[in-house]
C-alpha cells in the first residue's frame, strides 16, 4: 500500500487534493497533517470537520513553541522583508519539518502541499522535503488548476467545503503575523476596508507605556513579568493591537519575479522589533551597528526564501551572537496612534557617556572641547583639495587655501 502526507488546511484547495492524489497520482492512501503555528482555534475545528468528512486519517502536530523562538532569533537579527516583519515565511519551515517527521513516522512514500505556482510557499515547503528521499507532489501546481476548476470538482465530488476561504479575503494567521490578501485587494488603487483589520483596533488618542526587558537580544519580560516567548507574543499581540500598532500595506516582490500586494498585521512584532533595536543603538557601537545591517539584511532575505537552515545563516548568526552578548536591559515602548516608540532604553552595557556627551560639561577626564579642533581641520579636507583642483576657476592661491583648511 502506498501512503501520502498532505499538507492540510480544510480548505478547498487541499480538499481537493485528497481525492487528486488517489485518483491522478495512483496513491492508495492520504493522511492530512495540520500543523498548528498559532492559526486560531476555528481553523483546527474546520479542519478536523473536514477530514471526518473524506474520512481522512487526520494528525495535529503543536509547533508554536518552536516557531515563537525562530520569531525570536529573528528579533535579534531585526528580520523584516520590504518594510513588514516576516510572518509566513517564518512559519513555512517549521511547518514542513513537522509534516515530514509525521509522513517519516507513518511509512508515507509521499509528502504533497496545495500551494499554487504562483506564490512563494511552494519554495519554502519543497526546500525542506526535498532533503528526504519522499516523493515530493504539488497538484494543484502540476495539474495547472484554478480556483473555478477546484470548485465545480467539489461540486462533482460533493466534497464537504463551501469552494472558498470563508470569506472575501484570502488570510494566513499564526503567531507573529495575520496576512490578508486576494479578491478586491490585488487592485493596488483599492482602499481596504477595516473590516480587513482583525488583530488591531482604529488607532485612537489614547496611549500606554510599556518596559520590555531583553537578555542577549531575546525578550523574555514585559513589564517585569516573565513570560515563555509563545505567551509574550500573545500578550503583546493584544496589548498592542488595541493601540492599532503593526498594519503593513505593502507591494511585495515574491521569488518567482511576481509583484504583488499583501496586507499584514503584526502589533507583537513590530513592538518587540523597534524596541529590541533601539536597545542596540545603545549597547553596540557605531562599526558594529553598520555592519550588523548588512548581516541582518542577509538573515531576513534568507528567512524570506524559506532559508533559515542555510549553512550562510548558521555563519550569519555565529556574529549576530556575538553582538547579542551585551543587547540585555530594558526599553520603554510607548503606543501611541497606531505606533510603537521607544522612548526610554537602559543597560549596564550601554556604550555611552551622559558626562562626555552632555554640553554643559566642559573636560572630562582628558578630553576637551579644543581637542576637536584638530579633527574639525582634517574633516572634509580632501573634499575641499579635490574641489579646488577641479573648478575650472581654481587658481593657485585657491588650492593653497584648500591645503592650509582654508575656505574655497
Amino acid at each position: 500500500m502506498t501512503r501520502v502526507a498532505l499538507a492540510f488546511s480544510g480548505g478547498l484547495d487541499t480538499t481537493v487534493c485528497v481525492p487528486l492524489l488517489e485518483e491522478e497520482y495512483g496513491y492508495d492512501e492520504v493522511i492530512g497533517v495540520t500543523v498548528d503555528v498559532g492559526q486560531p482555534a476555528s481553523e483546527f475545528d474546520e479542519a478536523e470537520e473536514t477530514a471526518e468528512a473524506l474520512d481522512l486519517d487526520h494528525y495535529v502536530v503543536d509547533a508554536k513553541a518552536e516557531f515563537a523562538d525562530l520569531c525570536f532569533d529573528s528579533v535579534r537579527a531585526n528580520a523584516t522583508y520590504q518594510g513588514y516583519p516576516l510572518g509566513t515565511a517564518l512559519a513555512r519551515p517549521v511547518i514542513a519539518e513537522a509534516i515530514l517527521q509525521v509522513a517519516q513516522e507513518q511509512d508515507c512514500d509521499g509528502i504533497a502541499h496545495g500551494c499554487t505556482g504562483k506564490g512563494n510557499d511552494q519554495l519554502r515547503f519543497e526546500a525542506v522535503w526535498r532533503d528526504s528521499d519522499l516523493e515530493v507532489i504539488a497538484p494543484v501546481r502540476e495539474l495547472g488548476l484554478t480556483r473555478e476548476w477546484e470548485q465545480e470538482y467539489a461540486d462533482d465530488k460533493d466534497l464537504p467545503v463551501e469552494g472558498g476561504s470563508g470569506g472575501d479575503w484570502s488570510i494566513d494567521t499564526n503567531l507573529w503575523s495575520r496576512s490578508v490578501e486576494g479578491d478586491e485587494l490585488e487592485d493596488p488603487s483599492y482602499v481596504p476596508p477595516t473590516d480587513i483589520y482583525d488583530w488591531t483596533d482604529e488607532p485612537s488618542g489614547e496611549s500606554e507605556e510599556i518596559e520590555i526587558t531583553f537578555e542577549a537580544g531575546y525578550p523574555v519580560a514585559v513589564d517585569g513579568e516573565e513570560y515563555d516567548s509563545v505567551s509574550l507574543i500573545e500578550h503583546l499581540n493584544e496589548l498592542a493591537g488595541s493601540y492599532g500598532v503593526g498594519r503593513t500595506d505593502s507591494m511585495e516582490d515574491r521569488m518567482l519575479g511576481l509583484k504583488v500586494r499583501e496586507n499584514y498585521e503584526h502589533p507583537a512584532a513590530t513592538t518587540l522589533l523597534n524596541a529590541h533595536e533601539a536597545l542596540e543603538g545603545l549597547v553596540l557601537t557605531q562599526e558594529e551597528r553598520e555592519f550588523k545591517q548588512l548581516i541582518d539584511q542577509r538573515w531576513s532575505k534568507k528567512g524570506y526564501e524559506g532559508l533559515v537552515d542555510a549553512p550562510l545563516v548558521g555563519a550569519l548568526e555565529g556574529f549576530i551572537a556575538q553582538t547579542q552578548r551585551r543587547v540585555t536591559g530594558t526599553v520603554t515602548v510607548r503606543f501611541e496612534g497606531g505606533t510603537a516608540r521607544p522612548v526610554a532604553r537602559d543597560s549596564e552595557f550601554a556604550a555611552y557617556s551622559a558626562e562626555h556627551a552632555s554640553f554643559d560639561t566642559e573636560t572630562v577626564g582628558k578630553i576637551k572641547q579644543e581637542d576637536a579642533t584638530g579633527v574639525a581641520k582634517y574633516h572634509g579636507f580632501q573634499r575641499r583639495l579635490a574641489n579646488a583642483v577641479t573648478d575650472d576657476d581654481a587658481d593657485a592661491e585657491t588650492v593653497e587655501l584648500a591645503t592650509d583648511g582654508g575656505e574655497e
